[in-house]
């Protein structure tokens, strides 16, 4: 049997699999860098016909450029370091990281700072080096921008850095140097949160906005805006006045994200500093009190409360919904003790698991109105009833979940729509 046929293999067969082919990955990943290092060393590119080894892995691999100057970077890395092969093979380290560090790695640093920078994210190793290799503030500053060509963040790949080896202050000088600005406005803020990683978006593309940590609780932003979003800003900071100097950015970005956070807070959890009791509610009502959201939200730590097999939570803190643990369908009321967090992939998640994947997928749909489009067409290309009078069509049964659901209690998404049959789990 082929293989790339999966289909027929067990979730634990494809799980162990799938680990297997990652290690396979990273053992080959180490092998072709040290080769590439070797091919490169040897300038063997030029008998082929190529000026340069970037030239000769997009032409001849057709390679993009974009991995092509990872490889080459990483390759010349771990040619001056060779421990950097072994901690990729390992999964100690990956690319990225990797090209992020090899700047600053010298004789007297590359063991320590290799070490620090094991199994850490992109964002994470960011934070190290602005750490050790400080950089000063961004320019709060606004200009117009034109459009950028596709391969434009590549201009820098070709023979300045990729070409010749390059020395150490040329690396060093081409990260420490502040980006072209591509976008309209740009600034630097304080970190709030000096234990958790800033989320790095990678190299501009459209309006993507791009975060870079520069120092110590020090972080550049660079987003683009519309004319109309540059006009509110010009009204904020002439309202502002002299309680902001020179109507800085930074501080007015810093003031406009408090207010959007408290008006969010108090419509998601019903965040107040001045809490009053709630009132009494019909035990039948789906309304969770406010007191309940705030309480569960500060225990949940606004992150889905999802925990795998092996231990692991789910991270996710983006659109998390209140969840009843007891089956609202089945009397479980809303208190701090039945009410969690959930995120929206792990709340359709166990909802599939009680009543199953098509149950939940057709409850979906009617959700968005295609099931009613299909009842239509189906009853459209029926032949048409009896005109007697009692011959009218029987109304179609709605589904119900499976028997195996019966002893289950589950969440009930709200996209599904309607509640679930009489006797089933739901919740919201």
């Amino acid at each position: 049997m082929s293989n790339l046929s999966v289909s027929h293999l067990t979730n634990s067969v494809l799980r162990h699999e799938l680990a297997t082919f990652f290690a396979r990955d990273r053992s080959t990943t180490a092998g072709l860098l040290a080769r590439l290092a070797e091919f490169d060393a040897r300038k063997l590119y030029l008998p082929a016909g190529y000026p340069s080894m970037y030239a000769y892995c997009v032409g001849e691999f057709a390679l993009p450029e974009g991995p092509a100057y990872t490889r080459i970077r990483v390759a010349r890395a771990a040619r001056r370091f060779p421990t950097i092969l072994e901690a990729i093979e390992d999964g100690r380290l990956h690319l990225s990281t990797v090209v992020l560090l090899a700047p600053h790695l010298t004789e007297a640093n590359a063991a320590e700072l290799l070490r620090a920078a094991e199994r850490k994210g992109k964002a994470e190793v960011e934070q190290l080096l602005a750490a050790r290799f400080p950089r000063p503030d961004m320019p709060a500053r606004i200009e117009a921008i034109a459009p950028v060509a596709p391969l434009e963040c590549f201009r820098q790949l070709m023979p300045a850095s990729v070409v010749g080896i390059p020395t150490e202050s040329t690396e060093s000088r081409s990260q420490s140097s502040v980006p072209s600005p591509v976008t309209v406005a740009t600034m630097t803020l304080p970190a709030a949160a000096p234990s958790a990683p800033t989320p790095t978006v990678p190299a501009p593309t459209g309006d993507r906005v791009r975060v870079t940590p520069l120092a110590p609780q020090r972080h550049g932003i660079q987003f683009t805006v519309d004319q109309a979003t540059l006009d509110l800003l010009r009204d904020v900071q002439a309202l502002l006045g002299h309680r902001v100097r020179s109507g800085d950015l930074a501080t007015v970005f810093h003031r406009a994200l408090l207010v959007l956070k408290r008006e969010l807070e108090r419509q998601k959890f019903a965040a107040t500093d001045e809490p009053r009791p709630g009132r009494p509610r019909s035990a039948d009502s789906r309304h969770i009190p406010a007191e309940v959201k705030r309480a569960v939200w500060e225990r949940d730590q606004g992150r889905c409360t999802y925990v795998s097999e092996t231990g692991h939570r789910c991270e996710e803190r983006s659109g998390v919904q209140f969840d009843h643990i007891d089956a609202y369908a089945r009397g479980g009321a809303a208190t701090v003790t039945t009410i969690r967090l959930r995120c929206r992939a792990h709340n359709q998640y166990d909802a599939e698991r009680t009543f199953g994947a098509e149950f939940m997928r057709q409850k979906r749909l009617a959700a968005a109105g295609v099931g009613d489009i299909a009842s239509t067409a189906a009853r459209q290309s029926s032949p048409a009833p009896s005109p007697a009078r009692g011959n009218r069509p029987a109304r179609t049964a709605r589904p119900a979940p499976p028997a195996a659901c019966a002893d289950r209690s589950a969440t009930w998404p709200r996209s599904a729509g309607t509640r679930p049959p009489q006797g089933s789990a739901a919740a919201s």
